[in-house]
């Protein structure tokens, strides 16, 4: 298992973390979701055979959140 945190912009309430959360926990490969709505930082728990950045962003990034850096 590995851990990513991802600086996500956007997210301004609970409902916008029970979004991001919704959106990744169902995830191939994700263990668990961890967000800090104050500081805007996703971290997730996963199998990096099973998912990627790529996956992650493009999710989050659908929702109408931006992920920076």
């Amino acid at each position: 298992m590995e851990n990513l945190t991802l600086k996500v912009e956007g997210m301004t309430c609970m409902g916008c973390v029970n979004n991001v959360r919704k959106l990744l926990a169902p995830m191939n490969g994700v263990q668990s979701v961890e967000i800090a709505l104050e500081q805007g930082k996703v971290t997730i728990r996963y199998e990096p055979g099973k998912a990627k950045l790529e996956d992650f962003k493009a999710a989050i990034e659908s929702a109408g959140y931006d992920v920076v850096g």
